[in-house]
């Protein structure tokens, strides 16, 4: 059974909670179906294009986003790559309750590189390969070799991708966040196909994301985090390629908190905008405030912090709870209030 070296730091266990509260207020979000459904398309259109863009794809972001929602057919083999990843992406729900298997990555490497490379689409390496680019120094290029795969053997590589897979499905001990972060770099690490590893690893990425209940294509997009600095997304998954991937994990978790703070940003922003949510005053931003540290709080509680009447404190949580920031339960005299 494969079996992840790493430690668990301050930084890792900060990011973990800070995800979790940014994802709970995404989710408290009351967004109109109209937005949710624009914010979709559009996460799903930036990560095509981000994931691509990776890889090397030539086509500019404007030119992927009139391809896609002009729904026309792919000319030539970048638009074609551009297309497939796409419907992938848009698909990905329906595998969310099908346990991860070798033969559901290589479904999806073949949909990956259909009419792009059909000869080795969905066939699983048997041979060497090297993971690089050029540089240019003094105007000549040269290759640099980042990452060597440890496997070169089919069935070798076969073997260790099925017990990461299984790892993945049947570990009880890890956050989901880290397992997550975890598979990232060891799908890459192996690298089972000559060609799509990194699309293909961004998609089971996204997958597993939803499998643990993060809506990935709805709420925000984790490849513009990737996005900011290429370079430093290759070079942090190489720290992980001697075996311990703490650092790996530090960047990853330092990804996705920005990804939610992006989204949660541009969401409220959006909202505003458009004149369907009530920015909390600045009192309530006090008690806001006041609430992530505090699970559950009474007016009482309001009137003792606060140094405010009871009737001050029930105006406030009652414009909170209209707000849509915080919830009550319980009745009238034993009511309690929570970040929604």
């Amino acid at each position: 059974m494969f079996q992840p070296i790493f430690t668990l730091s301050p930084r890792i266990i900060a990011n973990l909670t800070q995800i979790e509260r940014l994802y709970g207020q995404l989710e408290g979000l009351r967004i109109p179906k109209k937005l949710e459904l624009n914010l979709q398309r559009d996460h799903l259109i930036k990560s095509t294009y981000i994931s691509n863009s990776i890889e090397g794809n030539p086509l500019s972001f404007p030119e992927v986003t009139n391809l896609l929602l002009g729904d026309r057919i792919p000319a030539n083999r970048d638009e074609r790559e551009v297309k497939n990843y796409f419907d992938l992406l848009k698909s990905l729900d329906q595998h969310v309750n099908q346990p991860l298997t070798l033969s559901m990555v290589t479904d999806l490497h073949t949909k990956l590189l259909k009419s792009v490379d059909n000869d080795i689409a969905g066939q699983i390496r048997n041979t060497r390969v090297v993971v690089g680019g050029y540089e240019t120094k003094n105007g000549i290029s040269k290759l640099r070799v980042k990452h060597e795969p440890p496997f070169h053997n089919k069935l070798e590589i076969e073997r260790v991708s099925t017990e990461l897979l299984n790892w993945v499905e049947q570990d009880t001990d890890t956050s989901p966040l880290l397992k997550i972060g975890i598979f990232h770099h060891q799908y890459v690490y192996i690298h089972p196909f000559v060609d799509g590893n990194g699309r293909t690893c961004r998609l089971l990425t996204a997958l597993i994301f939803l499998k643990y209940g993060y809506q990935i294509n709805k709420y925000f997009v984790l490849d513009d985090y990737y996005d900011l600095d290429r370079f430093e997304y290759s070079d942090k998954l190489s720290t992980a390629d001697e075996g311990d991937k703490s650092e790996w994990l530090t960047y990853f978790t330092d990804g996705v908190k920005y990804s939610l703070q992006s989204a949660l940003s541009r969401i409220e922003t959006t909202m505003l905008s458009e004149k369907v949510i009530d920015r909390p005053t600045p009192k309530e931003q006090e008690i806001l405030i006041y609430l992530q540290s505090h699970a559950e709080v009474t007016s009482q509680d309001l009137v003792n912090e606060f140094k405010v009447s009871r009737q001050q404190a029930h105006k406030l949580l009652a414009g909170l709870v209209d707000k849509g920031y915080v919830k009550k339960k319980g009745g009238t005299k034993n009511s309690y209030y929570s970040l929604k």
